[in-house]
């Protein structure tokens, strides 16, 4: 159903509505109206990384994970697989009664909100630091989401509009200053795409003001997305922000003011209940009628498009869809795909038939917080790390286990003296030939204020570090001198160079999904080979930042940091050895293009990832460092070589100057071809020189 007959519908659907139960229809939780056939519907709904709150679903891994496997295919393939499983429960619930939160059509994600400072607990819920990454894997996200059948198999949100990233004690009074320049280089890109290219069909504001605006009643935040962009969809508020207006931002005096604030500035949707008092607003002549009409229509467009009333080619989806052997293949793949090698000194893969014992220790080896991140399902069954070897080695090798400590606190039983798990550590790196040691974070320590343990910080991280037990459960293991592995699960930058200079190989795998420890394994014995990137930098310390608070991008990510990083954006090692032998670039009729000829000179098959960066010579607005302009993964076998042949966004020969005008500038270009940025870290890392291509724009 194309839009324009889904609003007339909504129109006429609406036009046979009273002022009342218009209003009744801008909260999230939307009653019926049976005297005109419209059913209950509850619009919010979340599906990050699978079909979230709802029960049984498949757990894919954490967003931040599907950044590091640079996959934009693999992200449509999991967000259509997502929408599957989101019908076939909708289908089910609805078929029973069933119109409760999170078992509706609408779905909150993708954030595309840029991962800038890594204290932020809910940066894992991001594609990571990069605005063009982001942008890429946010447009599959939403195509595979919604499809491009006769109605929309699910509705994508893109959240949260659109400066957003922590403090997250602060969110609900904080004002985010971004200059003109950051919003249109940094902070909007990927909104704009998602709107432009991937037609999303809502998009979420945010809790905090930017620039002294509130973001869910943000004037100048709608002239862009409704006057610039061309958005026709909905536009809802994220939950319980507009009760801030009022109680936090203090930039209205009463909950009518905030609702009316809210709905003349183009919030249609109230994920809160600040909208019961729209009728109030009215009543005061706060609000017309014509302008509530409008927003509702907008509303009843979705549910239409969605095929909420007449009907949807998505109606016979079965439940056995969910958690299908398919999708269970599909998370697996995702989570190979995501683990990133950061160091290795020729100890993995490991051969098991050249062990007799195997380690695995650590408070994340048997956990299954740190398998799904945040806003997760839940899945039939989990495979931990430590089951996934278990599982893999069978009764070849004998596996010792020891939790080691416990996540952050100081002992594991209540009546035992500190560091008590650390005894048994030993004896099982003593009795191992190799130790697995599994360390990280989990949902407790970061993700949304109000939703984590660590209420000290709301979400947030106060340092790079890991918790006190963890760093000397590491020592301890390292003093015992047997070869060690470690596996980092967490959702963010953490401070890795003790584990760089003592441990033989280090690998993150995120928070992987339930399927994380059946690829963990496959992973560690060479059943594939690891070939996710950073999406995000890894800085040595928090000293070279700005303060969190500030929204420059200055000294922020690797487009304008100032120091090395400890493992760069776009880094990660294989068990191949890929190296981009030639490129050149070439203008065709549909854009540059860039032709790369990559050669695996390893024993091993593997994936890599071809990542072109860009640097404008002429200009003085172009970011510090070379930017990424485009990528692609591929597959080599041992000794293969391939040509590929990759499409350079013309965004690559614009910037954005200080007045935040983009536009083309310069004809001189240095293009980067590789497996990494073009850095002097990531030589030293991977001991390989992107190629470059210097093209000069004709005037």
């Amino acid at each position: 159903m194309k839009r324009e007959e889904a609003r007339k519908k909504a129109q006429a659907l609406v036009a046979q509505m009273t002022l009342e139960e218009k209003a009744s229809q801008m909260k999230y939780d939307a009653p019926a109206i049976p005297r005109l056939g419209i059913p209950a519907y509850n619009w919010w709904n979340e599906s990050l990384h699978g079909v979230a709150r709802a029960g049984q679903a498949t757990v894919f891994p954490q967003a931040i994970g599907l950044g590091a496997a640079f996959d934009p295919e693999l992200v449509q393939e999991i967000a259509d697989a997502v929408a599957t499983e989101g019908r076939a429960k909708y289908n089910a619930y609805s078929g029973k009664g069933d119109r409760d939160i999170y078992k509706g059509l609408t779905f909150w994600g993708p954030n595309v909100n840029i991962f800038r400072d890594p204290r932020w607990g809910r940066g894992h819920e991001t594609y990571g630091e990069d605005p063009y990454l982001t942008s890429r894997l946010g447009v599959a996200y939403v195509k595979g989401m919604q499809g491009d059948a006769e109605t929309m198999k699910a509705a994508a949100c893109a959240k949260h509009f659109a400066v957003h990233s922590g403090p997250e004690a602060l969110r609900h009074e904080f004002d985010a200053h971004a200059s003109a320049k950051d919003m249109q280089e940094t902070y909007l890109p990927a909104f704009q795409a998602l709107v432009q290219e991937a037609n999303v069909e809502a998009v979420m504001g945010a809790y905090n003001r930017v620039n002294e605006e509130a973001s869910c009643a943000s004037p100048s935040l709608q002239k862009i997305l409704r006057q610039d962009w061309g958005f026709q969809g909905h536009f809802v508020s994220d939950c319980w922000a507009i009760r801030d207006f009022h109680e936090n931002h203090m930039i209205t005096a009463t909950a009518k003011e905030s609702a009316a604030l809210a709905v003349n500035n183009g919030c249609d949707l109230n994920c809160g209940n600040t909208y019961l008092h729209v009728l109030k607003a009215y009543d005061a002549g706060l609000v017309k009628e014509e302008t509530i009409t409008e927003a509702v229509v907008r509303l009843f467009t979705t549910r239409y498009l969605l095929g909420m009333f007449d009907g949807s080619e998505f109606d016979e989806i079965p439940y056995s869809t969910v958690e299908s052997a398919e999708h269970l293949r599909l998370s697996q793949k995702a989570a190979e795909e995501s683990a990133v090698l950061l160091k290795n000194n020729g100890i993995l893969p490991l051969d098991k038939s050249k062990l007799k014992t195997i380690g695995v220790i650590g408070p994340n080896a048997d956990s299954r917080a740190a398998l799904v991140g945040n806003y997760h399902g839940t899945a039939s069954r989990y495979v931990t790390i430590q089951e996934g070897i278990q599982d893999y080695l069978g009764e070849d090798v004998r596996v010792y286990t020891s939790v080691g400590c416990d996540l952050f606190r100081d002992r594991t039983e209540a009546l035992a003296y500190p560091g008590d798990r650390l005894a048994e550590a030993k004896i099982v790196a003593d009795m191992s030939d190799v130790v697995i040691l599994c360390v990280g974070l989990d949902e407790t320590l970061e993700g949304e204020e109000g939703d984590t343990g660590n209420s000290y910080a709301s979400g947030d991280k106060t340092n790079l570090l890991l918790p006190k037990v963890q760093r000397d459960l590491m020592e301890a293991v390292a003093e015992t001198g047997k070869p060690v592995v470690l596996c980092l699960m967490a959702g963010s930058d953490i401070d890795l160079s003790y584990a760089q200079e003592h441990f033989d190989a280090v690998i993150d795998l995120w928070y992987p999904g339930a399927q994380g420890g059946r690829a963990a394994a496959r992973i560690l014995f060479g059943e594939v080979s690891p070939s996710g990137k950073l999406p995000v930098t890894f800085y040595n310390s928090l000293e070279e930042l700005p303060e969190f608070t500030d929204y420059s991008m200055q000294g922020r990510t690797y487009r304008y940091m100032e120091k090395a990083a400890q493992y760069p954006f776009g880094f990660g090692l294989t068990y191949g050895d890929v190296h981009v032998l030639s490129a050149k670039g070439e203008m065709t009729e549909e854009g540059f293009v860039i032709c790369v000829e990559a050669e695996n000179r390893g024993s091993m098959e593997t994936d890599e990832v071809i990542q072109i960066y860009v640097k404008n010579k002429d200009s003085a607005f172009t970011p510090k460092h070379p930017v990424l302009c485009a990528f692609q993964r591929i597959h080599l076998k041992a000794g293969e070589r391939k040509e590929i042949t990759l499409a350079v966004s013309a965004d690559a020969f614009c910037i954005v100057d200080d007045a935040g005008v983009k536009r083309e500038d310069g004809t001189q270009f240095v293009f980067y071809a590789g497996c990494s940025q073009p850095d002097a870290r990531s030589l030293e890392l991977t001991g390989k020189t992107p190629v470059e291509i210097f093209w000069e724009k004709e005037k």
